[in-house]
């Protein structure tokens, strides 16, 4: 029994194998464009919101201040005090009130996910 089912399979796969279509000769390669026809290359323009913010730091006398500016808006402000631990103040809606959120070693940190802007009109 195990034969005849093995010598089915092995006929089947055969027949399957027959019936493929023959494949087409590649395309020929395309004929070369001197340089003078081509159109000229012109460099994407770069999206000032796609890049690094602007960071300006300002030394205090009982701290350093670090504000982190993206297109001209603050959004958060690093305080990094002579004595104790640093914290961050940040904007998560946009409208100018700032959350403090503390260092993650000393229990109160809030979890800040990113928000790029890939699209703004």
């Amino acid at each position: 029994m195990k034969s005849m089912l093995t010598s089915l399979m092995l006929l089947a796969s055969g027949a399957t194998m027959a019936e493929l279509p023959p494949i087409d000769p590649p395309p020929p390669p395309p004929q070369s464009v001197p340089a003078e026809q081509l159109p000229p290359v012109t460099k994407p323009k770069a999206n000032k919101a796609v890049g690094e913010p602007e960071v300006r730091i300002i030394e205090k006398a009982d701290a350093t201040i670090a504000e982190y500016r993206m297109n001209g808006r603050l959004y958060m402000m690093k305080v990094t005090p002579k004595v104790g631990a640093p914290y961050v103040l940040y904007d998560h809606e946009g409208n100018g009130q700032f959350d403090r959120i503390d260092g993650a070693d000393s229990g109160g940190a809030r979890l800040s996910v990113p928000q790029w802007t890939l699209f703004s009109w």
